[in-house]
């Protein structure tokens, strides 16, 4: 329980500099019960003067330090369970914080390679770009006597320590939100949380986003349109990522595309099918693909860099969405629907047809339509409230996916606002399909079968031997019962009081802490 206390003390101080940056300001009073509508009317009071416009939810995260400026960042691509409206302020949140000081770069890579910083580098400037996790440097190293650019990227000192204490937060509100509440319960918040704790928790380990660029360089080595920067292994460890320096235009710098007379909306069609195939044919993609992530080099190729954020899909992921877009582009919706029942999606008990119908709903606003007549916000939201309305669980894989595919038409629309997303997206999903769910595709996923029904084969004897084992000992408990000593159930009574004794004390402490901001407010 003194965990407990200690989340909540830690909590207390985020509520109240979300209350001070006027967050709970656009909080609709009639949708929250009585208790909470007096938690807002406190919110209101502490709340800041001024403006009262601006990003207020951007300011409070920043504040609040890196773990909170992530999870802003991870509930942009989660509008089921923030809502499409919140999902899109948190779109801008920029990950951008003032660079750590160079002596601590330097000492950190020094300490991270065994080596003096001149023996590993030419030269090493100051900081380019800082972000909540990690800064990136340029640097210039030799190479067969010629001197070559490359970007050094440094996790900041301390990081995993400051992310494990929010995170452990995080999960103390997701695990009690489901305790008492259907609806989070049905978004899974657990979930959630714990696929932000592992994104973060990769997104800390530099030698695994190195390996991210070097599989998504093999996926991509014979693609015309895209390329990714080629790994440094030797002066790459844990806390030290180097790569080749890019020095192509950045995707977001419009002058320069303008200036080098780049064919812009050839340049839409290439960001939107290079994410379909990685999606489709590779199941691994780029989950971060805004304009400042994305470059454009001297040979046309698109080059994609931050490589924290990635998304994995499996052979039925991606059956699914190839046969969900494929549905949307040749307007079959039932049998867009049939899929989502086949994958699990929707629970048996509801119909194909009334799903179909809802399915109908969005589809046909947006066929036949260019990008610049297409509200995405109006069509996310449909999907999201098909997906309550179905009861469907939230796959995050597939909402990640989705939110990417926003991000990345918005980028594509940006350079072409005629752009039709179905009929760019039609020749790779049916290449896909063909290659997949054809002949050629049958014939493979008949040898995998085999494959696997052969290994099931092979374990057959072990399966047998522990589910005899399984068995016997059910009929044991079965016969004698579950037996408590009496020195167990005494320290199950004591572990109980305890509980409700500090569950009390923790009661008073929030109870006061309150009358102590209100105290503090009346002072202000």
């Amino acid at each position: 329980m003194i965990s407990a206390i200690t989340h909540i003390s830690r909590l207390i101080r985020a509520a109240f500099v979300f209350a001070r940056e006027g967050v709970f300001g656009s909080v609709d009073p009639s949708l929250v019960p009585p208790p909470g509508q007096l938690a807002l009317k406190l919110a209101r009071v502490i709340e800041r003067r001024g403006p009262k416009d601006g990003p207020r939810m951007s300011r409070a995260l920043t504040r609040m330090g890196p773990a909170y400026l992530k999870l802003g960042q991870f509930l942009a691509t989660r509008p089921d369970v923030v809502g499409v409206v919140m999902a899109r302020d948190l779109e801008s949140l920029q990950d951008r914080l003032p660079p750590f000081p160079q002596a601590e770069a330097e000492a950190a890579i020094a300490t991270s390679l065994e080596r003096p910083l001149k023996d590993v580098f030419v030269s090493f400037g100051p900081a380019v770009a800082a972000a909540s996790i990690a800064q990136v440097h340029r640097g210039e190293v030799l190479r067969d006597g010629v001197s070559k650019a490359v970007a050094v990227k440094v996790l900041r000192p301390h990081v995993a320590a400051r992310f494990r204490r929010d995170l452990s937060d995080f999960f103390f509100v997701a695990h009690k939100a489901e305790a008492y509440s259907s609806e989070a319960r049905r978004l899974r918040l657990i979930e959630v949380i714990n696929t932000m704790s592992r994104s973060v928790a990769m997104e800390m380990d530099l030698r695994l986003e190195a390996a991210a660029l070097s599989e998504m360089a093999e996926n991509t080595g014979d693609d015309p349109d895209f390329r990714v920067p080629a790994v440094d292994w030797d002066r790459t460890t844990h806390n030290v990522l180097t790569m080749e320096w890019i020095d192509g235009i950045a995707l977001n710098d419009h002058k320069r595309l303008a200036q080098a007379q780049v064919d812009l909306p050839d340049l839409g069609r290439k960001v939107i099918q290079s994410f379909l195939r990685h999606a489709l044919r590779d199941g691994f993609f780029h989950a971060d693909m805004h304009p400042g992530n994305l470059f454009l080099d001297d040979t046309g190729r698109l080059v994609a860099v931050d490589f924290g954020i990635m998304g994995r899909l499996g052979m039925k992921e991606r059956r699914f969405l190839a046969e969900i877009l494929l549905g949307f582009i040749t307007r079959d919706y039932r049998r867009v629907a049939e899929v989502h029942f086949e994958a699990g999606y929707v629970p048996a008990h509801h119909s194909v047809e009334n799903f179909a119908q809802a399915i109908r709903a969005i589809g046909e606003p947006i066929h036949n339509r260019t990008a610049e007549e297409i509200s995405m916000a109006r069509l996310l939201t449909l999907l999201l409230e098909v997906t309550g309305l179905f009861d469907m669980t939230t796959r995050p894989e597939l909402i990640l996916l989705q939110k990417t595919m926003v991000v990345v038409e918005g980028v594509a629309r940006g350079f072409d606002p005629r752009l039709d997303i179905w009929k760019v997206a039609d020749p790779v999903v049916r290449e896909w399909i063909e290659r997949n769910l054809g002949p050629i595709g049958r014939v493979q996923g008949a040898l995998a079968g085999g494959g696997d029904l052969a290994r099931i084969l092979m374990r057959l004897p072990d399966l047998a031997a522990r589910s005899v084992a399984v068995i016997e000992q059910l009929e044991t408990m079965t016969r004698e019962g579950v037996r408590l000593s009496p020195e167990s159930i005494a320290a199950m009574g004591r572990s109980e009081g305890r509980k409700n004794r500090w569950r009390t004390v923790a009661l008073w402490i929030i109870a006061v802490t309150f009358i102590g901001i209100l105290i503090a407010v009346r002072n202000l």
